[in-house]
């Protein structure tokens, strides 16, 4: 019992240590080291800090050892420059970027893929001009794809004769690249916003993914909508000078959401749901931040756009008819 104990105690306070371990190892079999590399690199780095934490032969000279080598991985792992510059999936290959002059914003490069299938599409591009004075409403898209307590958001800015322009933040991935959640906390991707019709946007998640998307109108001035719509802009032109690493827990899209709209939001208090966004909605009807005239079970219930969704696919009027008949939309 007692020597159970005392293991126990050792673990315990050697679990930091343990943890940067585990972090380590897994910072170098995920990263851009050749692929052939990378499993005996990590083996190596993980058996060797086992051995000088808790080994047989383990004492402060060996922790201390542990240290110096897990600050060198660190600091490779930290100056691992993000790159424009790869063989990128045709849907992200080309970047956003915007021309702001006064009331007038031109927004090059927005995407409009013409969907056969989920993975089978054309690529096409346009540029428009928008005048902010026109800019009349933001929405909120919240999109499913399996647990209830995570959600993709997207933000969908709506300007005076009905046009919309949709932000979604995204991992940029590169030609035969599948998303995974480990690999997302360890610089494997980059960060990108991409800028889209709804019809693709959208589109994409309900027709074709047969994801569950929920659309919002969020109740906020059209000076709110202006300030974060112009804070949108500006990290997509950063993103196009200087990359960044997408983070799965740090810069994600619900992180980055957060970053862009905080500065203008009169209620951005950290909440739970904030990281559990799945909820999120319930999080913005108790702030009176949607609409309120239902109780929030029906009001979601009525915010679902699938349905409508599939029934326009091709249509050039998607945007509206898939707001017909929703909560809060005039």
């Amino acid at each position: 019992m007692t020597r159970s104990f005392t293991w126990f105690g050792i673990l315990l306070a050697l679990s930091p240590l343990l943890a940067m371990a585990g972090w380590g190892t897994l910072a170098i079999l995920y990263s851009n080291l050749p692929a052939f590399l990378r499993p005996w690199i990590a083996a190596i780095f993980g058996v060797g800090s086992l051995v000088a934490l808790v080994g047989r032969y383990s004492s402060l000279e060996s922790r201390l050892g542990f240290m110096a080598t897990f600050a060198a991985v660190l600091a490779w792992w930290l100056f691992m420059p993000p790159s424009n510059s790869r063989n990128w999936q045709p849907d992200v290959a080309l970047l956003p970027w915007a021309d702001i002059q006064g009331e007038r914003v031109t927004i090059h490069n927005i995407r409009n893929c013409d969907y056969r299938s989920e993975t089978d599409y054309t690529v096409h591009h346009y540029d428009r001009t928008f005048d902010l004075a026109g800019l009349k409403t933001i929405d909120l898209v919240l999109v499913y794809w399996g647990s209830p307590y995570i959600a993709h958001t997207m933000l969908s800015f709506g300007f005076e004769g009905g046009g919309f322009v949709t932000f979604s933040i995204e991992t940029r991935k590169e030609i035969g690249e599948e998303y995974s959640t480990i690999k997302g906390f360890f610089r494997q991707y980059e960060l990108t916003y991409v800028i889209a019709d709804e019809r693709d946007l959208i589109g994409l998640r309900t027709n074709y993914r047969g994801e569950q998307v929920y659309l919002y109108r969020l109740q906020e001035s059209a000076n709110l909508a202006r300030r974060v719509f112009l804070d949108y802009l500006r990290e997509v032109n950063s993103l196009k000078e200087r990359p960044q690493w997408y983070n799965a827990l740090t810069g994600n899209c619900m992180t980055s959401f957060r970053i862009n709209t905080a500065p203008y939001n009169p209620d951005a208090r950290l909440d739970w749901r904030l990281i559990a966004n799945g909820y999120i909605d319930k999080m913005l009807y108790e702030r009176r931040a949607i609409d309120t005239s239902l109780l929030f079970p029906e009001l979601k219930k009525r915010s679902i756009i699938n349905a409508r969704a599939k029934m326009v696919d091709k249509s050039s009027d998607f945007s509206k008819l898939i707001r017909v008949g929703l909560p809060g939309v005039e």
